[in-house]
Parts: structure tokens; C-alpha cells; sequence
């Protein structure tokens, strides 16, 4: 692959030598230098200063983001979204309370809220000090994070997008109350990129109290007009669940976790790492209910890939492989629902997956 460089042997020598100078991690040397040498391009284009305000903010925010929550990689956490404008007297603001409390006191989780009032509030509330964390949003009518989160643990963005990836990135699971067109944009935006596989799977669990009929209703136009005009597929419902239960949601969210940790494509193959591997019978009914969404071969038992070795990628974890098609990540969800199946208890903690690596060379789309 040609190098990325500015095309000036004394600035790249004088780029090496500034990256060199000013960190103590060689490992990522060459990617520093590929973010300084994008700077220096930028200067060299001479581009338009409100695009240059975008980029530093944007990068800025993102540095930041990820420094507070690097701090926190040991505990696994879940995003809550839902409207701002939900009232503390409102059952769904209750019901947030609930689930909060039981992910952050019962199964040892963190909470990741929108940092604002309504339904976020509730989950840090829910959550309590020590459990939760704000990824706030600047807005005109709507600044400061709510009272229920540590300052060192909110992060204040200008920008939707680069508060998106934070929620994404950051998150092993998410829980969608009733909101208004947020919520509605954070719905559809979790489903295509897992959907699209531009995400890992997660589990989605969208909650509501009992006699609301919001996610009903949203339901139905998924069933009625998306599924049924060909939009999506019908096993792409299977990338969520709706409830008005609290416990069944958490459950739902530690079940994913049971037995299943982290996905890897590694030379086209799609790696499933997990606690317990299936044995022979069980790789068999594996292979008989989802030859669908096999390429060719069959699902088999891998040890650690070459690849995964090199990284200290998850190499003390089991694993499955096949030639995934890329496409049917609905039914990609039923096989990790049917490898967790295969252990009889949900633990309180899970293992968790290695950090988000979104650029790893075997998914370059």
C-alpha cells in the first residue's frame, strides 16, 4: 500500500522526528504521524477555516471522549436513550429509574446517558453517582448535564455525529425508552449500522411501561411497511426486543453475554469468540440450523488465528468460525443467541470484549 505522506522528505523527517519527541508509545507512532501529516494538508490546501473549526472540534471532542472513558474499561456499560421532555411523574421515567438501578446495583453495570433531563436523568438517577456517565449535547435550550453524574465522567459535545460514535463506541448494550425524533434517529441509526455490519452486534432491548404503546406502534410500521414492501428482512427483527419489564430487559442484555464475548473477521472468515465452545453434536444442530448464512464449508471450532495472536486479541477465548455472507445479521444474531444457549446460567458480570477497533484491516468496509 502506498504510504500516506505529505510528499516532502524534510517535512516527513520533521514529522517523525516531532512524534518521536513528544510520545512514549512507539506502537502507534505511524498512525500519530498519518494524523499530523492530515494537518499538515489541511494547511498546505489551504482549507476554508470554518471546515478547519469543524475538523478541530470534532477531533478534540472525540481525544477527550475517549481519554474519560478509557478510565472505565473494566466495567461494562449500557447506553439509555429516551425523551427529554418525560416527566418525573411519567411511568416511563419510573420505569428508567428501575431498569437503571438493577443494571448499575444487580448486574455490576455502568449507565450511559444523554447527560440531559426526561428520560436520561432517570437512568443516571436510577444508576446513582458511581455507576453513571454523560455524553452531553450543546444545545440552546438545554446545556448542563443533569445533577446525577460525576463532572469527571461528562463529556460535553458540539456535535451530534462525534457524540454518536461516543455512545456507540463506548457501549455494550442500549436501551431505548420513548423520545421524540432523537430517540427515533438513535433507533434507526443502532439497527443499520448493525444491520450493515458497521457495528458489532449488541443487544437492543426498547422499553416502555406497561399500557404505552409506542414501540407497538413503531412495531407496526416496521412490520407493515418495511418488512412487508421488502425494505428490510423479517430476520432483522430479531436485532431487538420490546418489553415493559425491567428484569427481562436485563436479563436480555446479560444473556447476550453469557457464553458470547467478541466477533473478528480475519482472511474473509468471521470468528465468534466465546467462554464455552460448542462440542461435536451441538456443532452439528449449529450447522444444520444456520447453513443459511454460511458462504461455503461449515461452522467449525478454530483455535486462535495467527492475526488475534499477534494483537493479544481475546486469545484465551474459545471460538467458532464460517464464511459469514455478510448480509443475514439477524440470523448472525440467533447464532449467538444459540452459542449462549449453550451455557445454563447468565453470570452477574460478562467477559467483556477487547476496546472497539473499528479499523481492523479484515473489515475495510
Amino acid at each position: 500500500m502506498r504510504p500516506y505522506a505529505i510528499g516532502d522528505p524534510v517535512l516527513e523527517e520533521k514529522v517523525n522526528e516531532l512524534v518521536e519527541a513528544a510520545g512514549a508509545d512507539s506502537t502507534n507512532a505511524d498512525l500519530i504521524g498519518e494524523i499530523v501529516t492530515t494537518a499538515l494538508k489541511l494547511h498546505r490546501d489551504a482549507a476554508d477555516r470554518g471546515d478547519l473549526k469543524l475538523l478541530n472540534t470534532a477531533l478534540k471532542e472525540m481525544r477527550y471522549s475517549m481519554l474519560v472513558f478509557s478510565r472505565h474499561r473494566e466495567i461494562p456499560k449500557v447506553t439509555i436513550f429516551g425523551s427529554a421532555r418525560t416527566e418525573a411523574h411519567d411511568p416511563n421515567y419510573q420505569l428508567a429509574v428501575e431498569f437503571a438501578g438493577i443494571m448499575a446495583n444487580d448486574r455490576a453495570w455502568g449507565v450511559i446517558t444523554g447527560a440531559g433531563p426526561g428520560i436520561m436523568e432517570a437512568g443516571n438517577k436510577g444508576a446513582g453517582l458511581d455507576a453513571s456517565f454523560g455524553v452531553n449535547i450543546r444545545l440552546p435550550f438545554e446545556s448542563d448535564a443533569n445533577p446525577h453524574i460525576e463532572n469527571d465522567r461528562v463529556i460535553n459535545f458540539k456535535y451530534f455525529f462525534t457524540r454518536k460514535l461516543g455512545f456507540v463506541k463506548e457501549s455494550h448494550a442500549f436501551a431505548l425508552f420513548p423520545g421524540g425524533f432523537g430517540t427515533m434517529d438513535e433507533t434507526f441509526e443502532l439497527l443499520t449500522l448493525i444491520q450493515t455490519g458497521k457495528s458489532d452486534l449488541h443487544p437492543i432491548v426498547l422499553l416502555e411501561s406497561e399500557g404505552n404503546s409506542y414501540w407497538e406502534e413503531w412495531q407496526r410500521f416496521v412490520q407493515d411497511d418495511l418488512v412487508a414492501n421488502g425494505m428490510i428482512g423479517v430476520d432483522d427483527l430479531n436485532l431487538y426486543r420490546i418489553t415493559s419489564n425491567p428484569v427481562e430487559a436485563a436479563d436480555e442484555i446479560c444473556r447476550f453475554y453469557a457464553n458470547y464475548q467478541s466477533q473478528r473477521y480475519v482472511k474473509g472468515i468471521l470468528v465468534l469468540r466465546m467462554n464455552q465452545a460448542p462440542d461435536e453434536p451441538q456443532l452439528q444442530r449449529l450447522n444444520e440450523d444456520f447453513s443459511d448464512i454460511v458462504v461455503d464449508g461449515e461452522i467449525h471450532v478454530i483455535p486462535a488465528t495467527e492475526a488475534e495472536i499477534a494483537d493479544a486479541d481475546s486469545v484465551d477465548a474459545e471460538r467458532v468460525a464460517l464464511h459469514f455472507d455478510r448480509r443475514s445479521f439477524g440470523r448472525l444474531r440467533k447464532l449467538i443467541d444459540a452459542l449462549n444457549d449453550l451455557v445454563e446460567t447468565t453470570p452477574d458480570g460478562i467477559r467483556l470484549p477487547p476496546p472497539y477497533r473499528d479499523e481492523l484491516p479484515e473489515r475495510p468496509w
